[in-house]
């Protein structure tokens, strides 16, 4: 679901999905039915539909463009599509946008509204995010955040802020060297943010625990930062072993650098495996163990014996990560929580983590299940609090 959600059915097709889940395409035509009671292509066709609306009544982008922004693969299958979704031609369908967006010969720059579920705390993540960000590709405060990704049609980059009147979505601003890559862009800011999140059926488990409950409370909406790229995501939590945030920062710039040829692009976007794999990790400030891991996992993934896409399984990319030399526990968790978006991570070997379960004299945590990530991040923002009160100290 979420490779459809991405685009991938219109990329490689229904053939090209099963394949890269290793299936046969009516052994997932069968499963997606009887789950879902819709096929890939119904899905697909259904994601592209829901994009199109978005931006015929958000935006100005012009019909023909939207088609293709979209994933269809021509204006009179787009049109058709929408009549048979929604009983409107595009044209009908269309109101007049809430914000200006530009269009240029050499690339796109559209200002959108993600929605969310109430409520959402955008001043702890966007804090969050901004204080683990990497110098040239991402940058941020309390209010709003920013940060290039690499995607199928080129660098991107997406520039998020929380709306001024409520607390539900965000605004974002994606700049795109082709529109063909928006939903993968909005999937992935999306995963970023955490936007998917259901907070009143999580905290139908946390709201009521006498610990955890007065703590959500006092911060409501506290989500969980994810990230718009695994490999990224995991050579960021080997970096960050036993070292400071800011220390780890500035190391994952020096890599982000070492990647950049000597005209530097305008974007400069995280580099991928193959990338990372010709790089001179000695002059960046890495222990040799350290750069002994990241060597291994890069190989691990080129030889796709790690997934870190979020659609992995958990179980299996956690056993794969493990193998490998210099992967902990504490590593694998933080990249299964962030990059893998698994919601049930509590990073007991954490230091602020521990000392909270310290104070309330907590051992055993399955009573939290199967939303422990959540209670990991709102400990870390309700760090100054006493977890055993619910107050501040």
């Amino acid at each position: 679901m979420r490779l459809i959600e991405r685009g991938e059915v219109d990329r490689i097709g229904v053939q090209g999905l099963a394949d890269r889940l290793h299936v046969s395409e009516r052994h997932l035509n069968r499963t997606l039915n009887e789950a879902v009671g819709a096929g890939p292509i119904s899905l697909a066709r259904a994601q592209r539909a829901n994009l199109a609306r978005i931006l015929l009544e958000t935006t100005p982008v012009s019909i023909t463009d939207t088609a293709f922004a979209a994933g269809f693969s021509s204006v009179r299958q787009f049109n058709d599509t929408i009549r048979a979704v929604y009983d409107r031609t595009p044209t009908e369908l269309r109101r007049a946008a809430t914000t200006p967006s530009r269009m240029g010969s050499s690339g796109v720059d559209l200002r959108l509204w993600l929605p969310a579920r109430q409520p959402i705390d955008h001043e702890w993540m966007f804090g969050f995010l901004s204080g683990h960000a990497t110098p040239r590709i991402s940058s941020g405060n309390g209010s709003s955040f920013t940060r290039t990704m690499g995607l199928a049609g080129g660098p991107a980059r997406v520039s998020a802020h929380g709306s001024e009147t409520d607390h539900v979505g965000l605004w974002a601003t994606f700049e795109l060297s082709c529109i063909s890559d928006l939903a993968d862009a909005m999937t992935r800011t999306r995963r970023l943010f955490d936007l998917d999140a259901d907070p009143e059926h999580i905290d139908e488990t946390l709201g009521a625990d006498p610990v955890v409950g007065p703590l959500r409370r006092q911060r409501p909406g506290v989500r969980v930062p994810g990230a718009v790229d695994g490999f990224e995501s995991a050579i960021g939590a080997i970096i960050g072993q036993q070292i400071s945030v800011a220390g780890a920062n500035t190391i994952m710039g020096r890599l982000v650098e070492a990647s950049i040829e000597q005209e530097a692009p305008p974007l400069a976007t995280f580099p991928g495996p193959a990338q990372v794999a010709a790089i001179d990790l000695r002059p960046l400030g890495l222990t040799t163990r350290r750069q002994a891991t990241i060597r291994a996992l890069t190989e691990a993934v080129l030889r796709d014996e790690v997934d870190l896409d979020p659609q992995a399984d958990r179980e299996e990319t956690r056993k794969a990560l493990l193998a490998l030399p210099g992967i902990g526990p504490w590593t694998a968790d933080v990249i299964a929580m962030r990059a893998l978006g698994d919601p049930d991570v509590l990073l007991a070997s954490d230091l602020v983590i521990g000392r909270r379960l310290a104070e309330i004299g907590i051992t055993k945590t399955n009573h939290w299940a199967p939303w422990r990530s959540y209670v990991t991040c709102t400990f870390w923002a309700t760090r100054d609090t006493d977890a055993s009160k619910g107050s501040p100290t």
